[in-house]
């Protein structure tokens, strides 16, 4: 199934309920039940099993709306409270924790001329060209997912060496709202804001999705697995349900040229 958004039909103003935003609906094979995801952008991902009948999930959201709206009201305090910095929509640093990188970002805008983005220095970056901030942050992202696949690929093949795990291929996306995922063809994808996290999460996410080449569910023995080699892993599950905020705002922003 295709990735679909879909509008919920709005309640009336005497519910007393705030409306809910868009929802996406993925199709997981892994899946035995409905559930949902909200990620730190507000992002609602319905994850559905194989052939579910989508003419259900309007009424399963409905039933799940107290939730949706408590859980999107404590991740716009969690946004609140955050310095300016990271809400900022062009940055000026890229703070990538899990290779204690810090990177500068300039900007050297001109009347007229394509923007280009360059590494300028060992942990620079510059831009040239028009003042299109939507188009600086288009070239950020294809710059973070060339860089993640950089620094993930051979810390995934050190971990399915040592864990003795094998994958068959790694791709590197910018989900909204997973980290990772694994196939049933043991092809692992890695989300490129990775990079912001700390290294313990980081290390965390590629031993997960390295177990489930043996287990594709959660069941014990998946759990029983990844606690092999990952001891601290249920620290590690707990800290990266709050890891989007390690995220900079940016990184989600539409590139429609609006700001």
């Amino acid at each position: 199934m295709a990735e679909v958004t879909q509008q919920l039909t709005l309640f009336s103003i005497t519910d007393h309920q705030a409306p809910l935003p868009d929802y996406r609906v993925r199709e997981s094979a892994r899946a035995r039940h409905v559930s949902l995801k909200v990620s730190f952008q507000g992002t609602v991902e319905v994850v559905v099993p194989t052939g579910f009948d989508p003419k259900e999930i309007p009424g399963i959201l409905d039933r799940r709306r107290s939730w949706i709206t408590r859980t999107l009201q404590r991740i716009e305090h969690q946004r609140q409270a955050l310095p300016p910095e990271h809400l900022e929509t062009r940055p000026t640093t890229l703070e990538l924790r899990s290779r204690a990188e810090t990177w500068t970002v300039n900007y050297s805008p001109t009347p007229q001329g394509s923007v280009t983005l360059v590494q300028s220095g060992s942990q620079t970056l510059s831009f040239s060209g028009a003042d299109h901030p939507a188009t600086h942050r288009d070239l950020l992202r294809g710059w973070l997912q060339r860089k993640a696949r950089a620094e993930f690929q051979p810390w995934l093949q050190d971990l399915s060496q040592t864990c003795d795990l094998a994958y068959s291929r790694l791709s590197v996306r910018g989900q909204t709202s997973r980290w990772g995922s694994c196939s049933s063809q043991q092809s692992i994808s890695l989300n490129y804001k990775l990079l912001f996290l700390p290294p313990p999460l980081v290390n965390y996410v590629l031993i997960h999705e390295l177990c489930h080449t043996v287990h594709m569910n959660h069941s014990q023995a998946f759990w029983a697995l990844v606690s092999r080699y990952c001891p601290s892993q249920e620290r590690d599950r707990a800290d990266l349900k709050q890891a989007w905020q390690y995220v900079p705002s940016w990184v989600d922003e539409q590139a429609d040229g609006r700001e």
